[in-house]
């Protein structure tokens, strides 16, 4: 069964960006994860309406952190902020994201 996982953010352009690249090197890894980013106002409604099993705090949007997580503890779904290191587009920090994928799912 296929595990999901959702980055929330401020926008969504990097974010997409990280989710497709870490979901390829997850899927690489003998990983069955789909993964996607979404707005904070958009990554709310996804929580609310229980649409995945993981949900990742970008660092930008640390301030509404409590806020997910609280509404998350109601369907008993992770929610995890992503370190700075883990949050850049680069092998090294695709690699990060990817392990902290693995470690929440």
């Amino acid at each position: 069964m296929t595990k999901t996982a959702l980055i929330i953010c401020a926008g969504g352009m990097s974010s997409s960006l990280i989710a497709k690249k870490t979901m390829t090197l997850l899927q690489e890894q003998g990983v069955d994860v789909f993964m996607d980013a979404r707005g904070v106002p958009e990554g709310t409604r996804e929580i609310q309406a229980d649409k995945f099993d993981l949900y990742l705090v970008s660092p930008q949007t640390k301030m509404n952190f409590n806020q997910l997580a609280d509404a998350a503890a109601k369907f008993n779904k992770p929610v995890v902020q992503i370190p700075p290191q883990a949050y850049i587009p680069i092998p090294m920090g695709i690699e990060k994201m990817a392990a902290l994928v693995k470690e929440h799912i």
